[in-house]
């Protein structure tokens, strides 16, 4: 992280949404690319074009289980006049016998076997005896059931075009075209291309490590018994899975007590495992907001500027951030507020983004898109704040879900989408196009 880019205002200066993230993502730099296994690297960006080295399919194979024949022997033939073959052989997936296809024969063939010389298509086995003498069959037996199957003669009861029922070298990929881009994010299909192309490993940027953590005495671990004044931390685990969603390597820390020394050390003990800290809670202007009391004053000796930096945004929810560097290898610090909406909407606007960074992605916004607003009423906004309303988009429409409150858990498990709302608008009637943001 270069901490260079990081901005520096007065306390009362009222950021906006947009300057606060330009300073995140002008400071967040691409983590260092590594090498790694096929499955080690799923979910990782490719650093590197991918160029196929052998054609695939590498040679002409079958895309049945069935019969390899000369289009000439088969031609006319018909259950009432089937063409009667010459069985020489099997052609098994994986093995290479060397059968040759003559006038008047044919080699039992595997589907993903390769077309023996001679052969120019396949029949299926259901257009056939199957060997056995006994009219069209519907599969092809075990050959250790029916060995006989595999020699003697085989009744056809169709024809067949030249190339039917061949998989052609380099129908699928050829050798010099490009398998994958630069950029690319490996998910199961890119890792199979892979694969299949014989790379074992890969140059990529690694999945960032994400250590989120949440604070407040009053948080008590799911399964515990709540006493009075307490409740449950929903923040660590929302902005957890939010981060693994994103594409982190995300470890969630259970609550930080009130205390500004415990906190420093629990984020001591922490740094060793993070590429990016992400805190939620404490950084408003209460007595207790212990993240804003313990890392205000922290600063990197070696290099001017870094720390944590405390902002107003002018925002709604989540007016109070907090962004910087903290530790030796200054690790990048997104401090989110505590109430739950707010924490949220602050993850999928400055850390996902701070994340895909990290990842090396050129895109690392959530898609947005213009939908007509539908609701019974208008909705109000705060002069002057950028408003930021759940809601549910479907089929060019949003729907607002729940109030504004920034404490409105259940309505954010229902929202798909956030509403936005300028800043220099107070009110927008039903029926008004507005901008969406779209979390699924």
């Amino acid at each position: 992280m270069s901490t260079a880019a990081t901005r520096t205002a007065g306390p009362d200066h009222l950021w906006t949404v947009d300057e606060h993230l330009e300073d995140i993502l002008a400071t967040v730099r691409p983590l260092e690319p590594i090498e790694l296994q096929l499955l080690d690297a799923q979910g990782c960006v490719l650093v590197e074009d991918i160029t196929v080295p052998v054609s695939l399919p590498p040679f002409d194979n079958s895309s049945m289980d069935g019969y390899a024949v000369r289009v000439t022997d088969v031609a006319g033939a018909s259950e009432e006049f089937p063409a009667v073959l010459t069985v020489i052989g099997d052609v098994a997936a994986g093995r290479a016998e060397p059968l040759h296809v003559g006038p008047g024969e044919t080699a039992r063939i595997m589907t993903g076997a390769p077309l023996p010389p001679g052969a120019e298509a396949v029949v299926p086995v259901e257009w056939t005896d199957g060997g056995l003498g006994d009219g069209p069959v519907t599969g092809m037996r075990a050959r250790s059931q029916a060995p006989e199957a595999a020699t003697g003669h085989v009744h056809v009861y169709r024809s067949a075009e030249a190339r039917a029922h061949v998989r052609a070298k380099g129908s699928d990929v050829k050798a010099g075209d490009r398998a994958l881009d630069a950029g690319t994010v490996l998910g199961p299909p890119q890792i199979a291309l892979l694969a299949a192309i014989g790379r074992g490993t890969v140059r990529v940027r690694p999945r960032p490590r994400v250590v989120v953590m949440s604070t407040g005495s009053e948080l008590v671990q799911p399964d515990e018994q709540l006493a009075d004044g307490q409740i449950y931390d929903s923040n660590s685990f929302a902005l957890t899975a939010a981060a693994r969603d994103a594409g982190a390597i995300a470890y969630r820390v259970g609550a930080v007590a009130d205390d500004a020394e415990t906190l420093r050390d629990t984020i001591d003990d922490q740094l060793v495992r993070a590429d990016l800290m992400v805190t939620t809670g404490g950084v408003s202007v209460g007595a207790y907001d212990v993240v804003k009391e313990a890392l205000s004053s922290v600063g990197d000796e070696d290099e001017e500027g870094a720390g944590i930096d405390f902002r107003k945004l002018a925002m709604q929810p989540g007016k109070p951030q907090g962004f910087g560097s903290i530790g030796p290898d200054h690790i990048p610090l997104l401090a989110l507020p505590g109430n739950p909406v707010s924490s949220y909407v602050s993850f999928e606007l400055f850390v996902r983004p701070a994340i895909r960074a990290l990842m090396g992605l050129e895109d690392v916004h959530r898609p947005r898109t213009r939908a007509t607003l539908t609701t019974d009423k208008a909705l109000t906004s705060p002069k002057g704040r950028r408003q930021f309303l759940r809601g549910t988009y479907a089929d060019g429409e949003v729907t607002p879900v729940g109030g504004a409150g920034s404490h409105l858990v259940a309505a954010l498990a229902l929202a798909d989408a956030l509403i936005v709302v300028p800043e220099d608008v107070e009110s927008v009637e039903p029926g008004t196009e507005v901008e969406v943001v779209l979390l699924r």
